[in-house]
This record gives C-alpha cells, sequence and structure tokens, in this order.
C-alpha cells in the first residue's frame, strides 16, 4: 500500500510539482495494530517489535520487505526504493520511551550498563490517548535514547519525522532533546510537531527547533474544520520564514478515513469520498498555499478522480505556494456579523 502510492505519485508526475515524501503513519511497529481497541488503544499492551536497544522496529507481518536474511533491518529497503524513484520516506513517531523496557533485558545504545529508570520518569503513559510510551528524562540517559533511535532512523534513510503527542502542550525540552538527536546524525531530516493547537507563545520555540508544526487538532473533511483555519493561519503569518512551517494538518481529499487492519477484523474501513464540497476543496488548497502550509495528502492516492488529481497538479498553484510573500488576512467578514 505504501508503495502502490509511491508508484501512483510518480506516474502522474507528481514529482515535479513537490510532492516528494511518502509518510508512513502511526504504529508502524504493531504486528497487530487493530487489537485491543483499534489503533489508539488505551491499556498500552501490544504485540510490540523491538531490537536489542529498545527500539521499535517495523511490523514484519505488515512490512515484509524489513526482514532480510532473518534479521529486521527497518525501513530501509522502503526508503532505498523511494530514493530511486526520487521521493522521500518519512515516518511516524510517538515521543517517549516504549513502556516495553521496564523490567526488561534491553540496553540503553551507548550506555549499556544503564537502568532504564535513568531513562523514563515513571511508569505511567502521559499521554491521554496512545499508552505505548513512557516520558523521557531530560538528561544524559534520556538523549543518548533519543540519539540512538534517530541514529537508526538515519541508516535506514528517513528523511521526515514526525513527532507525535509533542505540541500540545509543547515538550520544549523534549523538543530541544530531539532536535539535538536529528543533528547529531548529520542527515537532514524534516522535523514535524503533532498535534495542535501549538500555542502562540512557543513561535520562536518553534523556529528555533522544528521544521513545521500544527496550528490545530486533528482536521476532517467538515466546512467547520477548514473554516476554523482561517484564525490559526491569520495568528502564524507573522512567523512565517523560509525553513518553517505553521501546519494546517492533512488535506481530506479524495477516498479518506482507512483503516489498514487486521484480516477478518470486523470493524476494517476500506473508508469514505471526501465530505468536502469542491468549492470547500477549493478554498482549503488555496488557503493552504498562500500560508504556506506543508501539503500532505491524508488519503489513498490511487482512488483520486480526476479533479482529486487536477488540485495537486495546478503548477501556478504550486508556484504561489513556494514563492508568495508577505501573506496576511485583508479583511474578516465575520467580524461584521456575517
Amino acid at each position: 500500500e505504501v508503495m502502490q502510492n509511491a508508484r501512483y505519485l510518480v506516474e502522474n508526475d507528481l514529482v515535479k510539482h513537490g510532492w516528494e515524501y511518502v509518510v508512513i503513519d502511526i504504529r508502524w511497529y504493531c504486528n497487530h495494530p487493530s487489537l485491543g481497541g483499534g489503533y489508539y488503544n488505551q491499556n498500552g499492551t501490544q504485540d510490540y517489535v523491538l531490537d536489542e536497544y529498545g527500539r521499535y522496529l517495523p511490523s514484519p507481518t505488515r512490512f515484509p520487505s524489513a526482514m532480510v536474511d532473518g534479521v529486521n533491518k527497518g525501513f530501509k529497503a522502503i526508503a532505498d526504493s523511494l530514493h530511486n524513484m526520487g521521493l522521500k520516506l518519512g515516518i511516524h513517531i510517538m515521543r517517549g520511551v516504549p513502556k516495553s523496557v521496564v523490567g526488561s533485558s534491553y540496553k540503553l545504545k551507548g550506555s549499556e550498563d544503564t537502568s532504564w529508570s535513568d531513562v523514563y520518569n515513571g511508569t505511567n503513559s502521559p499521554c491521554t490517548w496512545l499508552k505505548d510510551n513512557l516520558l523521557v528524562k531530560d538528561n544524559e540517559y534520556g538523549q543518548l535514547y533519543y540519539n540512538s533511535i534517530m541514529d537508526l532512523y538515519a541508516e535506514w534513510g528517513v528523511d521526515f519525522i514526525k513527532v507525535d503527542d509533542i505540541a500540545r502542550p509543547l515538550y520544549t525540552n523534549e523538543i530541544r532533546m530531539i532536535r539535538q538527536a536529528i543533528d547529531q546524525t548529520h542527515r537532514p531530516i524534516v522535523l514535524s510537531l503533532s498535534p495542535g493547537k501549538t500555542q502562540y507563545i512557543y513561535a520562536e520555540e518553534c523556529l528555533n527547533n522544528a521544521n513545521m508544526w500544527r496550528m490545530m487538532d486533528d482536521l476532517w473533511d467538515n466546512w467547520a474544520h477548514v473554516d476554523a483555519v482561517f484564525a490559526e493561519a491569520n495568528e502564524w503569518s507573522k512567523y512565517y520564514q523560509s525553513g518553517n512551517y505553521a501546519d494546517c494538518d492533512m488535506l481530506p481529499l479524495g477516498q479518506i478515513s482507512m483503516t489498514i487492519a487486521d484480516k477478518g477484523y470486523a470493524n476494517a474501513d476500506k473508508g469514505r469520498w471526501t465530505n468536502l464540497t469542491k468549492n470547500e476543496q477549493y478554498t482549503m488548497m488555496t488557503l493552504w498555499g498562500i500560508c504556506h502550509s506543508p501539503l500532505f495528502f491524508g488519503g489513498e492516492m490511487t482512488k483520486n478522480d480526476e479533479f482529486t488529481l487536477s488540485l495537486l497538479t495546478n503548477e501556478e498553484y504550486h508556484k504561489m505556494h513556494k514563492y508568495g510573500v508577505d501573506a496576511h488576512q485583508v479583511v474578516d467578514d465575520r467580524e461584521n456579523g456575517h
């Protein structure tokens, strides 16, 4: 499924318009992500795949290309394939250290004799909606752990990392640790912070440490969600600079809301077509382009119709998105009660 979307990008000549990142989303390290309450399992009990250093690896049952001669080599094969196609690889991670390291025989890479209790803070996940990870301590051992996972991702050839549960509230110390961990790999990796709403008081923190950060919570295919972006885009426009982008979230276009679940899972969902009208889609694309939001397509691209594809390939639009200057709000009719 990852590669069929990648091939769609190439075969439809989308790369020349800037669509170059292919991002593998949440919980790629679970063999059975749909068991025990779906992808956002609250009890944190899952069949995780980790290496000897307590670092998540792709599930070989879901990503068989990870296995080479009986050894899990991560996403290297996918990254190599994407790079050969002129594309780049992105992955989603949760902040923190896997809960599985508690009482385990895993070793901390770079300090193998260190107790994991020096790395994590407490045995309860601070995340309210996914219990996989524990809080990382802001110390040399927490930094070593983040260094070790970023080193691993760099070895795979990862070009983009979305870190979740870190921007609302903004965990400033942890973001700095992640920034340092990325920098010490000496590989150019885009850092995306999620979810929003990111508070405006942290604008400088975002500019100094991240390439993109979410303006608001998850955006879905209804007008109220799109309409709410206008006010956020207005507030963030004053902080825009090349290389740092406030993120309006993924574009809910085409066939969306798909659940790739375990075989036979009763709640497996083949998704639905976006509920946004064509005019609403035009408006959304225009706003994202004017305010230089990163553009991420959030659906199954191989299901696109001609209209959806046309939204993605308008070169005049992409020139505006890349090179437009002085984006700002001119008028808000709602101030007059309209």
